[in-house]
């Protein structure tokens, strides 16, 4: 397992060891011991699972402490632009954000502590998206900030008129106006 570092301090790019040959491949998808050894402790507690067609894009959610979520993310089929925005009061990168493309061929994940909105969008023609969740799914404490928020910027690899969007996703109110209550 290689742990990569991103330009935003804990928010990591994971790339496992792949075995493969004629009739596939395996990989370690996680391993508890082997993030702790690279100074990453989180117990995950539920596994999600998400199918999406091209364009669709959803996010950027997070949870409110004191039930916020560390997130790690992976595609099973297909390809993402997976993106993590830091929204950590005092963080030297606060209101910045990370992307990186994951697919079923480079097989990367991403680690998105507690702190971070997420969002993704589909490059594929279909997705199915893996996450683990380190707290409990808390419908009073999701929250949002839209995806298009000009601050932000955010490239998302599809054109936005071509893009996908749940009618709840259209409704969340930019990173200036989201309620937070992360400390960096």
């Amino acid at each position: 397992m290689e742990i990569i570092s991103t330009p935003i301090r804990d928010l990591f790019i994971i790339k496992n060891r792949v075995f493969a040959d004629s009739r596939g491949f395996f990989l370690e998808s996680y391993n508890k011991k082997r993030l702790a050894e690279s100074g990453i402790n989180i117990d995950f507690c539920q596994d999600n699972l998400s199918k999406s067609s091209y364009g669709v894009v959803r996010g950027l959610h997070y949870q409110l402490n004191p039930h916020s979520q560390s997130k790690l993310v992976s595609v099973i089929v297909g390809k993402v632009y997976d993106v993590a925005v830091d929204i950590r009061q005092g963080s030297p990168t606060f209101g910045q954000w990370f992307g990186v493309e994951l697919s079923e061929e480079n097989k990367l994940q991403f680690l998105i502590p507690q702190g971070f909105a997420h969002g993704f969008s589909v490059l594929s023609d279909t997705a199915v998206f893996s996450y683990k969740c380190d707290d409990f799914y808390d419908p009073s404490l999701e929250r949002g900030i839209i995806y298009n928020d000009p601050t932000l910027n955010i490239d998302w690899q599809v054109p936005l008129e071509e893009a996908i969007i749940s009618e709840k996703d259209q409704k969340h109110p930019t990173l200036e106006q989201a309620e937070m209550n992360f400390v960096y």
